[in-house]
This record gives C-alpha cells, structure tokens and sequence, in this order.
C-alpha cells in the first residue's frame, strides 16, 4: 500500500460510525471500541486531508466531504461484504447478517409469522430488523433490503410478495364516541366528526380514501389529533379507544379491538382493499447469502390473503 493511503479498515469504520451517527451505536455493531473507531476515522481524515465528521457532545455528523464519500463508497463496501458473504456460504450453511428497513406495520402485521420461523432455519443468520417510515434509500440506509408497498418502490429493485397478498384499511371508534356523536354512513360524514389522523414525516395529510361498488370517495376530515406514522399508531389507536375520535388503520392492526369490543368498525361496507407488500432488493448487486436464504424462504411460504394470521377469507 502506498504511503499515505487510506486503509480499507479506516474507511469501514467511518462507513459505520456515519450510518450509525455515533460512535458509541457503531461500536456496537461492529464488536469494537468506541476509541478505535474514533482512531480509525482520524486516521482517515488525516491520510485525505479533510473533516469528514463533525462531532459534538450529542451527535456525530458527516461533513459534506464525508456525505460524498459516503455516497461514493458505500455501495462498493456493500458489495464487497456481500461477495464475502457469498463465498462463506459455499462452504456451509448461510451465515452471516441480514439487515432489513421495514415499516412499523409490517415489523407488527408481516414478520412475527415469518421471522421465528426463519431464524429457526438458519441459525447462523443474524437478523437485524430497522424500522423506518421515511422510505430511505435502503443502500445508503446500510441495508441488504426492505419491505414497501408497490406505489413506494424505488426503480430499479426486484420485488416479491411477502405477507397478506390483500389488505384492507379500516375505520373505528369507540362505542362511547358513537353514543355521543352518531354514527356516520356516508364517508362525507367524517367532516362532521372528530377524526385522528397519521402524518408520514415531512409530508402532509393525505386525505382519507374510501371505496364501495367502485365508487371512490376521498374526504379529508377535521383533526383532533394528529400522529406520526409508525412511532404514533398505537397512540392513535388508543385515543380513539378512549373516545377521542374516529381513526383509520390497517384492519389487521385494529381486528384485536373489535374483537375485544373496546373499538366498533364504522363505514364498513366503504373499506378499501390495497395489495400486500413486497421484500425488495437492489437488482444490479450480488445478492448476500443471508439475503437469498431469506428470499427463498419467503417464496417457499404460500401466498396469504387477507386477514389476521393470513388466513383467506
């Protein structure tokens, strides 16, 4: 190696500790020590002649020219972890770590049937589940893949179904809510409701959709609460448990209140069926062992319908 060139363990280390934006949650995924992290990226910065973190008491954050290194190397480092990865698995079982950026809904509606069941398979896989709602770039996020749904896939990846193949977004209240404000039977009526809405970050409300005999009404109804998707659901869903409103929300993630009676469906017959997710992957990559395993798993698994435990209806 030519004096003065970085090293490929110096340019790993500064590859974790930015996705990690710390160097104490990087040390943690990577078995090493906060202190020989932070060697390596000086070490790094001093070989390029630039800053590529800025550092304060409570963040770590890449500087332009660590964003662009980043963006420039990342991917060839994925690349490389995934071949090594593929030659360990010749010589055995897939091993190795399989890093996946889900949202909320499908690490609660999708995984718990597929997860222990896979970890069972192979247990030298380690699985490392990041629940997100900002739809990231899943390469530059660190991650083998994700789980979207279709109008939410990024160009270029291959897509497979996982989990329920139909899905339907339900609407709700509290038996109590309803005794006190009526109930409505036409989706206009939510204008004159108390309603608690789910924001994604960064965007704005979308309106509410609705749909019977293919008809398609959206309304957008007054908020008396609103939550971030994801992180807020369940405090959305026990707000309205509690009275606060009408919520709508994945079927699946509201059936143990109906069930249970603390929630009432309202506007049944104008619930909106969606198609189910999909695993999606880079198509231009080598895929890592852990990765394929888990494809061919999923695939393996028979195609779900809706409701809960994927049991057709």
């Amino acid at each position: 190696m030519k004096q003065g060139e970085p090293e490929m363990g110096d340019i790993s280390a500064f590859l974790a500790v930015a996705r990690a934006g710390g160097f104490r949650e990087a040390a943690r995924t990577t078995d090493s020590s906060s202190s020989a992290l932070s060697d390596a990226v000086r070490r790094l910065e001093t070989r390029l002649g630039v800053r590529l973190l800025n550092r304060t008491t409570r963040s770590v954050v890449p500087t332009e020219a660590g964003r662009g290194l980043m963006e420039r190397v990342g991917p060839a480092f994925s690349e490389i972890n995934a071949a090594l990865e593929y030659a360990r698995s010749l010589s055995g079982r897939p091993a190795g770590t399989l890093k996946l950026n889900v949202p909320v809904s499908a690490s609660r509606l999708v995984l718990p049937q597929i997860v222990p069941r896979f970890l069972a398979a192979y247990p030298d896989i380690q699985l490392e589940i990041v629940t997100d709602e900002s739809f990231v770039d899943i390469i530059a996020a660190g991650c083998d893949a994700g789980i979207r749904y279709d109008e939410r896939l990024e160009q270029d990846m291959i897509a497979v179904p996982i989990g329920p193949r139909v899905q339907r977004f339900a609407s709700a209240a509290s038996a109590s809510y309803l005794a006190a404000r009526g109930r409505p039977e036409h989706p206009r009526d939510l204008l004159a409701h108390a309603c608690i809405r789910t924001r994604f970050a960064g965007r704005s409300l979308a309106p509410w959709e609705f749909e019977r005999d293919g008809e398609v009404v959206r309304v957008d109804p007054p908020a008396s609460l609103v939550v971030q998707a994801g992180g807020g659901s369940d405090l959305g869903v026990m707000a309205a448990i509690d009275g606060a409103g009408i919520v709508s929300f994945f079927e699946d993630w509201l059936r143990p209140h109906f069930e249970s009676g603390a929630l009432v469906p309202v506007l049944k017959p104008w619930w909106q069926s969606f198609s189910g997710p999909f695993l999606y992957y880079p198509g231009r990559r080598l895929v890592p062992a852990p990765l394929r395993a888990f494809i061919d798993f999923v695939k393996a698994m028979p195609l779900q319908g809706a409701g809960s435990g994927y049991t057709p209806r």
